[in-house]
């Protein structure tokens, strides 16, 4: 099943098949030096099952879902509260939330329309390193 669930930490559910997510999912695991966050693929049965009765859209699942308790973000705003959360200068990254969500939605819905035919695409799901395989729910 991987990650230890007893503590739940936030989830961030990621396209695993999109070049650009993996990438994404690879940025914050290097800036992400506490392990705040756990990752699984919206392809995977646990987010199936995990999202399955939250109040998730089907264009959510084209996008990067944040799960933190009973709370879900998508889009711009999961992505900047991850961003909150790493260490170094990313946390600055936040003040773009005082732009409107619908503003912020746009250019995220922009760059998620085309990140297959700009990034690139898997034939599968990545599959994480023996030392990050804990962080990774199925």
């Amino acid at each position: 099943m991987g990650a230890d669930h007893t503590i739940e930490k936030p989830i961030i559910f990621f396209d695993g098949v999109c070049n650009l997510c993996n990438s994404s999912v690879q940025f914050v695991i290097k800036r992400d030096k506490n392990e705040k966050f756990d990752f699984s693929s919206l392809q995977s049965d646990f987010a199936k099952k995990s999202l399955a009765n939250e109040d998730v859209k089907a264009d959510d699942l084209q996008s990067i879902v944040l799960k933190d308790g009973n709370k879900i973000l998508n889009k711009s705003s999961a992505a900047l509260t991850i961003a909150k959360n790493l260490n170094g200068l990313w946390p600055a990254l936040y003040l773009f939330m005082i732009i409107p969500k619908f503003i912020r939605d746009w250019v995220y819905d922009l760059i998620a329309a085309n990140r297959y035919k700009w990034f690139g695409k898997l034939d599968e799901c990545m599959i994480p390193s023996p030392e990050l395989k804990s962080r990774f729910i199925d």
